[in-house]
């Protein structure tokens, strides 16, 4: 464990002006309250705090948050209150404390619904001090460091969380290093044998070629002397769950993977990041389409770098980042640039985002959302996307998740010109509004008046603020006969079980599923985003649910015509609970496809023939085919364990295909029955937990485009 001086002598080299006094009186006071407490691994408890107030020391932290770092369990599991804390260190270090209790208290990876509301939680516990969540980073990530001592069940878990919630939040908050690392510490737990494998090669690499760093580096170095450009340069190789990552999204080997190896050139001014760049353009060829110029355009994090990859040394690529001395060290704390300390007093960085204005602006989209999906939905997009930059006409600047249409492009001007939009022009073409944007390109919106949107934008657009606001206006559009409809479905509902459709009962049943008020259950009902089932069961959840209320195929999917029949495209195997759109056929009927089926591009410049359909929100029995590519370890039971997995979850295996055959690894098709898309995710969750499963992911085939399955 650090010691208190090491701990203030650490704080020491980029603050001489710490508060020392202030420092060791938190420290002993947490070694008192946690005294007689251990951790799993036997060490004492308050090795912890110890270690999270060394990590975010590390990051140049002010006083008040190395002090939290020390005292962040105190009020959780100690005798120790909120009002001791205020009374010996102050309001501002007690609240901050208390923000950390609360956030540990919240059970991220929990149901859909819980989840909602937790992350809307950890927003507000965001929006009121960024140094909070800045702590529960730090405390994760040595968690994290010492999670061995842990049962492996819980190990999986929080890796779980650690992978899907806590490192893209670090991510998007601009500190790199802390989401690599903390991807690489989850990836060690949850997927040990393909961590190990890449390793393993990287080692046979390095045996093979050499130091590969070392030479790249060298020549980089020497191209810049020659430019006279004074610059440091730094390489390494990419961590494990980068590369395995990459080789999961590009589809292949390790051997076949070329920027493995990254570089990073830090120079004294901008000026400079420019001309670094056109002396390694001239000494090696630029990878087409791998170029981003974050310094004119930064990310939204403050992110500021120019990023190029360049075929390097016997043709390998590698990836080379320019930035300042000032861009590198937000680059590598991100928002925590903010309050970070050099030579005693808070470090002026240019590039440094305003936390206050940074989770505004990733919050104000947020506070729109009524429902606890559209929230989690926006947040994940949020959270986990990259950006795309465009141009209004005028030569504005709008950012955007990679893969936006126009439709959020003009959604994202603002709501009424989304309302109005008709068409769009990309680079002066007109386009469909399905077209996804690239970076660069100058987007004009056609409007019209009297214009409204349109259902099928909710497949078309892909940000929270425009599929909130589609969904807002279509839900008034149509309320009033949805509310009509809904009144009645309710009065059967309730009739069939003896009981009354009363105002009070639906009062309360929107109580319970977190909407306004009674008319917008029966809106919800009536649109058949809700069931009557669903309804009943909020207001008396001890009567049994109705069998009857099965979805049959008849009316599994909402937006056919009267006796028009269906097809699952057998590409991309559609199921409920996913977003989809119906491709017509002459005397076929119609095929569905999801919304993000790559066969559909094939049907791009024939709109006459789209859909807008998504399915019935009721039980769907489970007879929905869909194709898992499983890899598995070639070991005696393995197969028979992974069978008896799919049992568990109530999926029924209808057939079973070995696609390739190696001594240490089988690769196999298997066809599963589900009922939807959470079926399928219980399904895939459990083979993935499996050891002996190298990988599982849902297997779409574009080349088998069109219908055929009726299931």
């Amino acid at each position: 464990m650090i010691a208190a001086q090491d701990l203030i002598e650490l704080v020491r080299t980029y603050n001489p002006r710490t508060d020392e006094k202030l420092i060791t009186a938190a420290f002993d006071f947490g070694r008192e309250m946690h005294e007689g407490q251990f951790r799993h691994s036997g060490e004492p408890y308050f090795t912890h705090p110890a270690a999270v107030a060394a990590i975010l020391a590390e990051q140049r932290l002010d006083d008040a948050t190395i002090v939290t770092a020390l005292l962040h369990d105190t009020i959780e599991d100690t005798r120790a209150s909120y009002k001791i804390v205020a009374e010996k260190f102050g309001p501002e270090i007690a609240d901050l404390v208390d923000g950390v209790t609360k956030l540990t208290n919240l059970q991220l990876s929990s149901t859909e619904t819980q989840q909602a509301e937790n992350f809307r939680k950890l927003f507000m516990a965001m929006s009121k001090d960024m140094r909070v969540i800045l702590v529960k980073l730090a405390d994760r990530l040595h968690n994290m460091r010492t999670i061995k001592a842990m049962r492996p069940e819980k190990q999986l878990k929080k890796a779980r969380e650690t992978m899907d919630i806590f490192a893209p939040l670090a991510g998007r908050m601009g500190m790199q290093w802390m989401r690599e690392e903390l991807e690489d510490l989850a990836f060690r737990v949850i997927n040990p044998e393909a961590r190990a494998s890449i390793i393993r090669r990287f080692i046979t690499l390095q045996k093979e070629a050499g130091d590969v760093i070392e030479r790249i580096t060298s020549d980089m170095r020497h191209e810049l002397d020659k430019a006279k450009i004074e610059a440091d340069v730094l390489g390494r190789a990419k961590k494990p769950y980068s590369i395995w990552r990459k080789m999961q999204e590009k589809e292949m080997g390790f051997s076949r993977l070329s920027d493995i190896y990254g570089f990073r050139i830090i120079t004294g001014s901008e000026e400079d990041c420019y001309r670094v760049l056109g002396a390694i353009h001239q000494r090696w060829r630029a990878v087409p389409g791998r170029f981003k110029d974050y310094i004119s355009q930064p990310k939204s994090n403050g992110y500021r770098s120019i990023h190029t990859t360049v075929s390097g040394r016997d043709g390998k690529r590698v990836e080379v980042q320019i930035r300042t001395r000032q861009m590198h060290d937000v680059a590598e704390t991100g928002v925590a640039a903010h309050w970070s300390y050099r030579d005693g007093v808070r470090s002026e960085n240019p590039f440094a985002v305003d936390p206050a204005k940074w989770i505004s602006s990733l919050t104000e989209q947020f506070d729109s959302e009524e429902d606890h999906e559209d929230f989690l939905e926006a947040v994940k997009l949020e959270m986990y996307s990259d950006k795309v930059f465009c141009f209004t006409p005028k030569g504005d600047v709008v950012k955007l998740p990679r893969g936006a249409t126009p439709i959020d492009f003009a959604y994202a001007i603002h709501t009424r010109i989304g309302h109005a939009c008709v068409g769009a022009k990309i680079d002066g073409m007109r386009v469909p509004l399905w077209t996804r944007i690239k970076n660069g390109q100058s987007v004009e919106v056609i409007t019209a008046d009297g214009q409204t949107p349109q259902a099928t934008w909710l497949d078309i657009a892909t940000t929270g603020k425009a599929r909130a606001a589609i969904r807002r206006a279509l839900r008034e559009l149509d309320r009033d006969r949805y509310i009509k409809l809904g009144r009645e479905l309710a009065r059967s509902a309730f009739d069939n079980v003896r009981k009354r459709a009363t105002e009070k009962a639906l009062t309360a049943a929107a109580k319970t599923l977190r909407l306004k008020n009674a008319d917008e259950v029966l809106a919800r009902l009536g649109s058949a985003e809700l069931t009557a089932q669903q309804v009943l069961h909020a207001v008396y959840p001890d009567i049994a649910p109705d069998e009857s209320n099965v979805v049959g195929r008849d009316r599994a999917v909402i937006g056919l015509a009267r006796n028009q029949r269906f097809d699952r495209a057998r590409c991309c195997q559609p199921l409920p609970g996913e977003r989809i759109v119906g491709i017509t056929y002459r005397g076929k009927g119609v095929v569905v496809h999801t919304i993000d089926c790559e066969a559909l591009s094939a049907f791009d410049d024939q709109p006459g023939r789209w859909l807008d359909l998504h399915w019935h929100a009721g039980k769907h029995p489970a007879e929905y085919d869909v194709t898992l590519n499983i890899t598995m370890s070639n070991d005696a039971g393995v197969l028979g364990r992974i069978c008896t997995l799919i049992g568990e979850q109530k999926a029924n295996i209808s057939d079973l295909t070995f696609v390739d055959r190696k001594p240490d690894f089988y690769r196999l098709l298997i066809d599963v029955e589900l009922r939807d898309a959470e079926h399928l995710h219980s399904v895939i969750s459990a083979l993935d937990a499996e050891s002996d499963v190298a990988a599982v992911e849902r297997f779409r085939d574009p080349g088998r485009a069109g219908g055929g399955e009726n299931k």
